[in-house]
Parts: structure tokens; C-alpha cells; sequence
């Protein structure tokens, strides 16, 4: 099936704005107050740009690929992002490092940063976020092994509940070559990895 077309945003922002005057309202503030006056509508426009991908179909961007013999490990690190923890709709921020290895087409750098972008915008958890980018990036490249790794900080661990920052998480989704094949895992995790301290 072709990839759609970026759709329109079907955001309500109207309705987004009605509940954050509600929100302010029932934690005690005046939503009246000037400082509060245009934050509801800054609000919905945030969550209108933080939820753009569940408006976007991100195969679109691997659809254009070049037809190429390499089939060594292709590797992008440090691809910054911006999700939403959907337990607490709280920002959680980090980097996703996507390797893959050809199997006669590769496809342009800038596709696996949009790949990126338009699944990190919808809210979820880091551990979808990983397994859907490398299903995606399995399935429209037919690779004949794709690694995800994301590192990430939780706003919903480091400014509530047990209060730390610092922490990072970091999850992992292996396919192929790179799950069945010990050195090229490790290849992959430490060309990642290998120059840090």
C-alpha cells in the first residue's frame, strides 16, 4: 500500500484550549489573569505541534530509495527528539542512533531524521517508539538488519514522583543480522557507544 500524504491536522485546538482554562482553573489559578490570558491557546498549539505524527504516516519518507551494492552497516547516532510520556503527558527528550545494513537499496540520511521526527511527535512510550521505528525501517527497506537504540530523559522521573535527574533510559530493538549475529550486534553497539568515557 503507498504511503499517504501528510494529512491535515484534525487537532481540535478550541476544545484544547477549554480544558486548559479548565485545568488552571482547578489547580486554583485565574485563567482570567493576564499572565494566563493567551496560555491555553500556546498550549493547543504546543499539543498540535507535540502530536503532529499522529497525523503523519512516517513510511512516506523511506519510500525514495537508490539502488546500491554496499551492504556494510549504515549508522546515524545522536538524532535529537521530542516525545510525550502518554502516562503523564510530560516531555521525554534524548537521541536515537538507527543502524542498518543494505540488502541493495539504502536510503538518504535525512529520511531516518524524519522517520524520527514523525514517530517521536504522538504520545507513547520509549519502548514503542524504538520497536516501531525499527519495524519501519525492516519493513519499507526489506534491510537485512536494522538496529534502534534511543537514550532518553523522563520529565515524568526527573520533576515528579521519585524526583531524578540525570537518569537516562535506554532501549533496544534488534532485527536480522544484528539479532541473530553476536559480532554485528556488538559492532553496532560499539560504534554507538565505543567513544564514550
Amino acid at each position: 500500500m503507498p504511503a499517504e500524504k501528510h494529512k491535515p491536522s484534525s487537532v481540535d485546538l478550541p476544545r484544547i484550549a477549554r480544558a486548559v482554562r479548565e485545568i488552571l482553573a482547578a489547580v486554583g489559578e485565574n485563567p482570567a489573569r493576564e499572565g494566563l490570558l493567551e496560555t491555553p491557546d500556546r498550549v493547543a498549539r504546543m499539543y498540535a505541534e507535540m502530536f503532529s505524527g499522529l497525523h503523519r504516516d512516517p513510511r512516506i519518507h523511506l519510500q525514495k530509495v537508490f539502488t546500491e551494492k554496499y551492504d556494510e552497516m549504515v549508522l546515524v547516532r545522536d538524532i535529537g527528539f521530542a516525545s510525550m510520556c502518554e502516562h503523564h503527558l510530560l516531555p521525554f527528550t534524548g537521541k536515537a542512533h538507527i543502524g542498518y545494513v543494505p540488502n541493495g537499496k539504502v536510503v538518504g540520511l535525512s529520511k531516518i531524521a524524519r522517520v524520527v521526527e514523525d514517530v517521536s511527535r504522538r504520545p507513547q512510550v520509549q519502548e514503542r517508539m524504538t520497536e516501531t521505528i525499527a519495524d519501519l525501517m525492516t519493513q519499507e527497506l526489506d534491510a537485512k538488519g536494522v538496529a534502534v537504540v534511543i537514550e532518553a530523559s523522563h520529565s515524568c522521573m526527573t520533576i515528579r514522583g521519585v524526583r531524578k535527574p540525570g537518569s537516562m533510559m535506554v532501549t533496544s530493538s534488534m532485527k536480522g543480522v544484528f539479532r541473530s549475529n553476536l559480532s554485528s550486534r556488538s559492532e553496532v553497539m560499539n560504534l554507538i557507544f565505543g567513544d564514550r568515557k
